[in-house]
């Protein structure tokens, strides 16, 4: 699984975390905005990479049973 966190000091990948971090947590970045600018497919592994750094995401039990009817269907 490819790390998000630059393990290299990679500046520039350091500063789009950045960006991507104070985006979500200031509302300017919607959750699916984020891991586009940093390049990540899984939504599972972005919301690991928010919880890590600290910015918990307000969602609420519809959220959460829109995304399980829409992964149930797509597994059809």
């Amino acid at each position: 699984m490819r790390q998000l966190a630059p393990g290299d000091g990679d500046p520039h990948r350091a500063a789009l975390e950045a960006i991507a971090l104070e985006g979500v947590r200031s509302g300017k970045l919607s959750v699916s905005q984020a891991p586009r600018l940093l390049g990540v497919a899984s939504r599972y592994e972005m919301d690991g990479f928010l919880k890590e750094h600290g910015v918990l995401l307000n969602v609420s039990v519809e959220d959460v049973q829109r995304d399980t009817e829409i992964a149930l269907q797509a597994r059809k």
